[in-house]
């Protein structure tokens, strides 16, 4: 099926028809570009911007966004995730998007920014496909989400949990992400027994907690910098990427040891995401104190609102955003006033910076 454009886009390369821890390099320089290597930082999961008549893909927004992200100076960018509807997507608008994003960011000069894409799907054939799909337009990683329709038929001990991201990915062409968010999957909720198992896999890289769960996040971090001592690797390159899922508690993640966020709410306020991380790194601990203050009760307004809502801020604070895909409903001239509202201290922030 081929992807629908009707406005006018840049030019994409696509066209779419325990206790210890041993971890390895995770791919070959044929498969990666070493300069978009996962370091740690501010990644930010996109929305997928539609017409606001037709409903059609968006490409001269998907650019624009994608631009302003990379100029604030965020590390990396994911689509296809939760704020990106990768469900109203099919896989070709999937790729068209992927496609859209990476060739925006090379054409501005970011050609160092790495990719990450959704690739979830209930089938281990249906998520390798998409894997490959994320490849062929110019995805780095893949961020992937547990199974969970059959849930209560799987194996025990969690076997086959570990058994579908094995498959995936020695099977996959990028690298994967573990994407744990209970919220998505009926309440699955990975422990960190689990994700430590699977990041012994030289194939999975990373992960994001979208669970919240700092102790967790702490067991995961603290295996990480143990293997790396022992192999004398740079902490500024790890091996395996701890990811915090949500803004509002960016500093606890980074006490915890984890190396960053991949949070929604960056989308809004890029820079006061990343202003948040450079204070504390910088021992300024006060201050990053205050500014986590503005940021988490602006996640607060997010995360109520979900992508209705930060599409919402963004036409609002930034004059383009549009709404979600159907049948997700269109805002109330009330609920956009009062989100603005609710952003009003954050993104006063975000102008200072």
């Amino acid at each position: 099926m081929a992807p629908l454009i009707d406005v006018p886009s840049p030019v994409v390369g696509f066209a779419a028809d325990g206790d210890t821890l041993s971890i390895s390099s995770a791919t070959s320089p044929a498969l990666r570009d070493a300069s978009r290597s996962l370091i740690p930082g501010v990644y930010v999961p996109t929305p997928c911007f539609f017409d606001t008549e037709t409903e059609d893909i968006d490409t001269d927004s998907i650019a624009h966004h994608v631009v302003r992200l990379a100029r604030a100076g965020v590390t990396g960018i994911a689509t296809q995730g939760s704020n990106g509807e990768a469900v109203h997507l099919t896989h070709s608008e999937r790729q068209l998007v992927t496609a859209t994003t990476r060739s925006a960011l090379d054409g501005a000069g970011f050609s160092h920014i790495p990719v990450i894409v959704g690739c979830a799907a209930q089938s281990v054939r249906e998520t390798i496909e998409l894997c490959r799909g994320a490849a062929e337009a110019g995805g780095d990683y893949a961020l992937v989400l547990p199974p969970s329709y059959y849930a209560t038929l799987f194996a025990p001990a969690s076997e086959t949990i570990i058994e579908y991201f094995t498959r995936v990915a020695t099977d996959s062409p990028i690298p994967i992400i573990i994407y744990n968010f209970p919220g998505a999957v009926n309440g699955m909720d990975l422990s960190s027994d689990v994700i430590l198992t699977l990041a012994e896999h030289p194939r999975i890289v990373g992960v994001k907690l979208t669970c919240g769960n700092t102790g967790k996040l702490n067991r995961i971090a603290s295996a990480v910098r143990s293997a790396a001592a022992k192999t004398n690797s740079d902490p500024e390159r790890p091996e395996f990427l701890v990811l915090a899922g949500s803004a509002d508690f960016t500093i606890q993640s980074l006490i915890g040891g984890g190396h960053g966020i991949l949070a929604g709410l960056a989308n809004l306020a890029p820079k006061a995401c990343i202003r948040t991380v450079d204070l504390y790194r910088e021992g300024k601990v006060a201050e990053a104190q205050r500014t986590q203050e503005v940021v988490s009760q602006g996640d607060w307004v997010a995360i109520q609102g979900g992508v209705i809502g930060v599409k919402s801020g963004l036409q609002s604070w930034l004059g383009y955003g549009g709404f979600a895909r159907s049948p997700l409903p269109r805002p109330t001239s009330d609920q956009a006033k009062r989100w603005k509202e609710g952003y009003r201290e954050l993104m006063t922030l975000e102008k200072t910076l």
